[in-house]
């Protein structure tokens, strides 16, 4: 049995309701539900949150939401293991229970629905053994990066390495702020707690716009634009 958990808490600071802010016509999170639905992988799809407008604008989007986040999870300083936990936790006293868990941020408007099905291929001939982690290379060598001062002078943050050819250095990886597979033995352990036992699924670099501020909001809008028109 599998469930797709998405996490979508009511408050957030640099952009207001960012979760259902209008994102071409549409509330954010609601790509987030749809893909999760087209992907076809899913026996429950569940959106973790503390909020009544938010649970509201979810069932008008044709989703159900099973039941309220316990306010004591959803500060500002919660993670989303903790919550996860509880959502398996009280479908578990429901008798429900789920063996495969896919986190979906409810700000990831970029993914497709082959990316879950892939990611979860990937994540079953693994055998499981490992939480799959969506990632994209970084568009510079980060052996090239600087650090600001308030003046706008430029640090170095790795001297001597600028003059290096990007072609000699080694590709990096970020976590796209997308998706993750894990099992329910991971998410009762703190093995998601820290950076290992993850394997990499590598999204283009263009659905790996993490939503964080206006900027970002406004960039993963010409994006999807851009896709609608293809």
């Amino acid at each position: 049995m599998k469930i797709a958990i998405i996490p979508a808490r009511g408050g957030s600071k640099r952009i207001k309701n960012k979760n259902i802010v209008d994102f071409l016509g549409k509330p954010l999170i609601y790509y987030s539900l749809q893909v999760a639905k087209e992907s076809g992988l899913f026996d429950q799809i569940h959106v973790s949150t503390d909020s009544e407008e938010i649970k509201n604008i979810v069932e008008s989007l044709g989703f159900s939401v099973d039941f309220m986040r316990d306010p004591v999870l959803a500060d500002d300083y919660v993670g989303t293991l903790p919550v996860v936990r509880w959502v398996l936790q009280t479908y578990q006293t429901r008798q429900q229970h789920y063996d495969d868990v896919c986190l979906i941020l409810p700000t990831a408007s970029l993914i497709e629905p082959d990316d879950l099905r892939n990611s979860y291929r990937l994540f079953e001939s693994l055998e499981k053994k490992y939480s799959i982690l969506p990632v994209a290379s970084y568009p510079a060598p980060i052996e090239w990066a600087f650090s600001q001062r308030e003046s706008g002078v430029l640090d170095a943050c790795q001297p001597n390495m600028f003059q290096v050819r990007s072609q000699d250095l080694e590709k990096k990886y970020f976590d796209t702020g997308t998706f993750v597979w894990f099992s329910k033995e991971h998410a009762q352990s703190d093995a998601l707690a820290g950076d290992e036992g993850f394997a990499s699924y590598v999204l283009d670099r263009y659905k790996a716009v993490d939503i964080n501020d206006r900027e970002d909001l406004e960039f993963a809008k010409v994006i999807k634009l851009g896709l609608q028109c293809r």
